[in-house]
């Protein structure tokens, strides 16, 4: 028997279908949801809802997708807060301190990696993230890689092997033999927990040629591309990201017109993190309103990792892309959840059309506007995941 509920007397309702309201955000006023066995089944005027179904009323709060978080790197161990305060105090940002969190990862039982992994999960859903994608990349070994991937399938669909984050300590005179070791033996033992495949091409990590290879190896054995690109300096590798399909380019914080260009012609995601150009003291945010102006897909992610970007928050990202990269609101929230949909190739997730999976969050809010407005405010009042609450303040049963 199937098991349906309303949510009415909502403000705002945000369904990312301009079919279905207003603007590019399908804006609904005065809206109510029905959802049937975790999957949206209608949408609308609060007015028009069947009125057999169980309705909750939700106070006159407004309610938008759950975010979508295409770039994650939460399965670690350690703390780095002294680098952070380092580079605070004006020591410039490198690569170099992702092996420090090698070192506490390797050390790291498999039940300490999960829980610090499901603990950011958690804060990650009290700030309305229903879908999140999982890299490797602490390990840079066999057997960490490979366990650590394991953990992560058991917590996401989206699990991305990141071998390559950066050459390992073991190899640093020797960053071929590392790069063997990537598309050889760690990648057995890493493809079957895995759907992507990533590398960090940028100074202190990989060459584009590296890059090319590595990628290559994963498309080879099934895995989807993906890539960290251009955090550090300008590179050259927008266009072999290009014609690997890869799902997302990330970072970016360095881009000529020409690169935006061929992203804007390509289905390669603009992955914009501009949590980790905050925690790096980056020169300047990537730019995004040049590349939503050029007509490239963007997503938002706060890039959660221990080192470049402590976060797990993405109303604080949306935050920062409008104050930052002249985002408007609208642009920034599609972004943080149609556009990380995109990113992962997702249809199911990211809008809340009908046959969409019911992944949404409440806001104390009346408007989703506030979501940039008042930064730094917890607004989340609740989350659901595929119709089930998995956080509330308590203000909804």
């Amino acid at each position: 028997m199937s098991k349906s509920f309303t949510l009415t007397n909502i403000s705002q309702l945000v369904t990312n279908n301009s079919a279905l309201g207003d603007g590019q955000l399908g804006v609904i006023n005065d809206a109510a949801i029905t959802v049937t066995d975790g999957i949206v089944s209608w949408v609308g005027q609060a007015s028009e809802a069947d009125s057999s179904i169980p309705k909750t009323d939700v106070g006159g709060r407004s309610l938008i997708p759950g975010f979508v978080d295409s770039h994650s790197h939460i399965m670690f161990a350690g703390d780095r807060s002294e680098e952070f305060a380092a580079r605070m105090a004006g020591v410039p940002y490198s690569a170099g301190g992702i092996k420090v969190t090698t070192e506490a990862t390797r050390k790291a039982s498999d039940a300490e990696l999960r829980t610090v992994a499901q603990s950011m999960i958690k804060e990650m859903q009290e700030s309305g993230t229903t879908t999140i994608e999982i890299k490797s990349g602490y390990g840079l070994d066999v057997a960490t890689e490979e366990r650590s991937l394991r953990i992560a399938a058991e917590l996401t669909d989206e699990v991305t092997y990141l071998g390559a984050h950066v050459v390992a300590p073991e190899f640093a005179g020797n960053p071929e033999a590392y790069v063997d070791l990537v598309v050889g033996e760690m990648l057995e033992a890493c493809a079957p927990h895995s759907k992507w495949i990533d590398v960090f091409c940028d100074r202190g990590a990989f060459t584009t040629e590296q890059s090319r290879r590595i990628l290559e190896a994963g498309i080879k054995k099934g895995l989807q591309p993906r890539i960290h690109l251009n955090q550090l300096e300008q590179g050259d590798g927008i266009a072999m990201a290009i014609e690997l399909d890869c799902a997302s380019a990330d970072h970016l914080t360095y881009l000529t017109d020409d690169d935006i260009s061929a992203l804007a012609a390509s289905s390669t995601v603009a992955g914009l993190v501009p949590g980790a150009d905050f925690s790096t003291r980056a020169q300047h945010y990537p730019r995004g309103r040049d590349l939503l102006d050029a007509g490239a897909a963007v997503a938002l992610s706060p890039d959660c990792n221990p080192g470049s970007s402590f976060t797990t928050n993405m109303p604080f990202c949306i935050a920062l892309a409008v104050r930052e990269m002249q985002m408007t609101v609208d642009e920034s929230l599609f972004a943080a959840t149609m556009g990380g949909a995109i990113a992962l190739r997702r249809d199911d997730v990211g809008h809340l059309s009908i046959g969409a999976r019911a992944n949404f969050a409440l806001l104390n809010a009346p408007s989703y506007i506030h979501l940039a407005y008042r930064p730094g405010v917890p607004l989340i009042g609740t989350t659901w995941k595929d119709g089930n609450v998995i956080f509330t303040k308590g203000d909804i049963a």
